[in-house]
């Protein structure tokens, strides 16, 4: 089999995962916001070069078209396809184009709507053939991705953005990026619900951070006031999201209030695996398969819906020290392993 290097360049990472005789061996992933411009990929395309080496064939995923860099997802997706080409070339490359497979660069324009924002499909499909029939929930950064999958197929109603939000099948929530104003609309504090101040001020980062949940090396943003990332910022980032300072409650107030965002972002996703369970396409005992950096909330969420639930990183052939990281760079995983094979 071929040396194959999976990338999936997200509007705030880029992650890659190395794939050799059809088996993870490594997988990174490094802070690259779109946002900031295409030189700060290329930055990070340089950097993930260094530590995973060449490879026989790249092939490319993305979600990052959806980035305001571009003017519409149709220029992100011919953008970030230049980009990779810029940085891998002229080790042969292929995009993922999901439900169109795999296709040469120069068809990128006519495969747009395929590759925008395919990454959830590869993951899907590579838990598809693995579980049969089950959930496929990845939790990660910023967004969660909710798809059933039967007969070893994917099976999820959506495909675009747009569509899966109306499904169900994407949840815009992750364990790092997500505002908190954005999360509920108020929130308990001192005995009284109080409304949430509509600003940056705290993300659910903070959140986790508080709780001592927050995954190692899972937070590679700056903070929303650019300081530092430890629980006492934390405390004084989220007290600002109810109008207070950190001085105006104790270590257990705060801990209290950040796990009432952490519950309603958990019920946000529960929401959509429910959703996505009532369209009957799956067994009452079809388990549910974890991914991502928020996998351990994943199991959470199967609990709560009374499934088994599996980790990714056991579903496919990845060498022990490499099982986390493809866990929580699925996506990448899965362009390489789909690609080792076909």
């Amino acid at each position: 089999m071929p040396t194959v290097i999976g990338w999936d360049i997200g509007g705030a990472h880029l992650k890659a995962a190395r794939a050799e005789n059809g088996r993870i061996v490594d997988a990174i992933q490094l802070a690259s916001p779109l946002r900031l411009g295409l030189e700060r990929l290329r930055q990070s395309f340089g950097e993930a070069k260094a530590r995973i080496g060449k490879a026989d064939r790249h092939v490319v995923t993305m979600t990052g078209e959806l980035a305001d860099t571009f003017a519409s997802r149709r220029e992100g997706v011919a953008s970030l396809t230049q980009a990779a080409v810029d940085a891998l070339a002229p080790e042969p490359i292929a995009i993922y184009a999901g439900r169109a497979g795999f296709v040469p660069p120069a068809q990128a324009g006519r495969h747009a709507t395929d590759i925008a924002s395919a990454n959830w499909f590869a993951s899907a499909t590579l838990a598809a053939k693995a579980v049969g029939s089950g959930l496929f929930i990845d939790i990660g950064s910023t967004t969660t991705d909710i798809v059933p999958v039967a007969g070893g197929a994917v099976v999820a109603r959506g495909y675009t953005d747009a569509e899966r939000l109306a499904q169900g099948e994407l949840v815009y929530t992750g364990i790092v990026r997500s505002f908190l104003m954005a999360t509920e609309r108020r929130a308990p504090f001192g005995g009284s619900w109080v409304g949430l101040i509509h600003e940056n001020f705290a993300n659910m980062a903070d959140v986790q951070r508080i709780l001592g949940i927050l995954p190692d090396g899972a937070d590679q943003m700056s903070t929303a006031d650019g300081r530092e990332k430890t629980v006492e910022a934390s405390r004084a980032r989220l007290a600002r999201m109810v109008g207070r300072d950190v001085e105006d409650g104790d270590a257990a107030a705060w801990a209290l209030l950040a796990r009432w965002f952490a519950e309603a972002q958990l019920r946000a996703i529960l929401d959509g695996a429910m959703l996505v369970l009532s369209q009957g396409t799956l067994a009452a005992g079809a388990r549910v398969v974890a991914a991502g950096a928020g996998a351990t909330m994943v199991h959470e969420v199967a609990r709560r819906l009374g499934r088994d639930c599996v980790s990714f990183e056991t579903i496919i052939d990845a060498v022990p020290a490499a099982r986390t990281a493809a866990s929580n760079s699925a996506p990448a995983a899965a362009v390489a392993l789909l690609a080792s094979v076909g």
